[in-house]
């Protein structure tokens, strides 16, 4: 009976940990996506400068397509970028403070990173109405003869995107706050 409660904790320390694995593949899978998607818009690019090079004329959806792929690309690796503290801020207010009291300097850094959140969620609830729209009324972009296609898939990935890079400043956020209280001392 007294091996219980060792063998169950060791469970959910195993458990906690494959769901930090799992997240952590997830934001990082949607950064590899991102850099994917940056290699297909230099292709996009470079097909639509030599199509007008020859031609003289521009393909069809290039312009459309490279819009709505730049700001994918952006909120795709948003998770990545929040993760590994790459988000342009002013660290040295937090430097300064992390010399003197490092509890007040991760607490300040909670309250960015739940602002992060605050932003990151407003934007995802934005996206998702513009979801429905899209959805609803069978948006396209392009030319209706020529060439076209739905946005609606573009829309499903950026609020992906944002909505995993909401979730990570929560995550951090909470990580901030425990070493704040001195509960997260003790975690690597």
């Amino acid at each position: 009976m007294a091996s219980d409660p060792v063998q169950a904790g060791a469970s959910e320390g195993r458990r906690r940990r494959t769901v930090h694995l799992l997240w952590l593949r997830a934001v990082d899978g949607l950064g590899a996506l991102g850099t994917i998607m940056i290699a297909l818009l230099m292709a996009m690019i470079c097909s639509d400068v030599f199509a007008r090079n020859i031609t003289g004329g521009s393909l069809p959806l290039v312009s459309e397509l490279g819009a709505l792929t730049l700001v994918m690309i952006v909120y795709l690796q948003l998770g990545t970028t929040v993760r590994n503290n790459r988000l342009a801020r002013t660290e040295f207010f937090l430097a300064l403070m992390e010399n003197r009291s490092p509890r007040t300097a991760a607490f300040f850094s909670g309250l960015w990173e739940l602002a992060g959140a605050a932003v990151c969620g407003a934007i995802a609830w934005s996206t998702y109405g513009i979801l429905l729209k899209d959805i609803e009324h069978r948006e396209f972009i392009g030319v209706t003869v020529v060439m076209t296609m739905q946005t609606w898939p573009f829309r499903v990935l950026i609020l992906v995107g944002v909505a995993v890079a909401a979730i990570q400043f929560v995550v951090l956020a909470v990580r901030s706050f425990l070493k704040a209280s001195g509960a997260g001392e003790h975690r690597p």
